[in-house]
């Protein structure tokens, strides 16, 4: 085994938006005058940490379900492919998954000893939800709910309480956007397994409405975004600079027609896919560049 199979086994391109939604938060207490590089550091290594444990941890359990063996992989769906392909020791890879956890974990306690305690009950909530979401919670119908929470909203509004030590209306209103980014991102990308999800038991928003009414309910999240931010900036809980957000929308336009169109074919919803991606990397972008911004002008 090599370092670059480990390192794969993280699935790093999925790794590449956690920066930007902590830097939501980051970005929302430096324009309030609160910013330290060491806590900012810190808490980004804590992130990457929690995302690689939950893409290990769900890769290891798709693994142990036989998920994998049945899932049609696409670059943005189906896992790593890594332990099916017999390269790693799966229980190697849980050990490594527990590792990156557990370490992120007691980064986490440690700003909630050091800023506020509470910040505990976010920690404890992306703790518990990481570790059994593949396992139960996947089940259950909120796997979006989740996903957009933990890796989009609370994780905006930690970064936020870790340079700020406290919450605030002002970080949970940009959060938002990051928030609905996660759950459409896993929405999306639930659409390829849709079949060998239904055979290994777990239950989803895509397949209780379908194919074709969920291709219906992605072009809404991806429409919500924009509407969000005016909302916003017509009753004053966001500055005028947030309009740069729609920059964004020709990638989200290219992503809601391709997967209208193409929603029961795999292959030519790759595409889709991918502009889905990049809208959501560029409006995460685009929304730190927005708060920035307002510092500004």
């Amino acid at each position: 085994m090599s370092l670059k199979t480990w390192f794969l086994e993280t699935r790093p391109s999925f790794l590449l938006l956690t920066p930007l939604n902590y830097s939501v938060g980051i970005a929302t207490a430096y324009v309030e005058g609160s910013f330290n590089v060491f806590r900012a550091s810190l808490g980004m290594i804590g992130v990457l940490l929690a995302h690689i444990s939950i893409n290990v941890i769900n890769d290891y359990f798709d693994y142990k379900s036989g998920l994998d063996f049945k899932t049609k992989r696409t670059p943005f769906s189906g896992g790593s492919g890594i332990l099916p392909a017999g390269e790693l020791d799966p229980r190697r890879v849980y050990f490594f998954a527990l590792g990156c956890f557990l370490v992120g974990g007691v980064i986490g306690v440690y700003f909630a000893y050091t800023t506020g305690w509470a910040l505990l009950p976010l920690i404890l909530f992306a703790a518990f939800t990481i570790y059994f979401y593949t396992t139960h919670l996947s089940r259950w119908y909120i796997g979006e709910l989740l996903t957009g929470l933990n890796f989009g909203f609370l994780m905006a509004v930690g970064a936020y309480f870790i340079m700020a030590g406290r919450y605030s209306v002002s970080a949970l209103v940009p959060a938002m956007i990051p928030g609905i980014l996660g759950s459409t991102l896993l929405f999306i990308n639930e659409f390829p397994d849709l079949e060998a999800d239904r055979e290994a038991g777990r239950r989803n928003i895509v397949m209780a409405l379908g194919l074709e009414m969920s291709s219906k309910i992605y072009a809404v999240l991806v429409s919500s975004v924009y509407f969000w931010v005016l909302i916003c900036i017509a009753i004053r809980l966001m500055p005028l600079t947030m309009l740069v957000i729609f920059l964004s929308t020709p990638l989200g336009l290219k992503a809601i027609r391709g997967t209208l169109e193409n929603y029961s074919d795999v292959e030519r919803l790759v595409p889709s896919l991918a502009a889905n991606v990049m809208w959501i990397l560029a409006t995460t972008a685009l929304t730190i560049f927005g708060m920035l911004l307002s510092k500004l002008v």
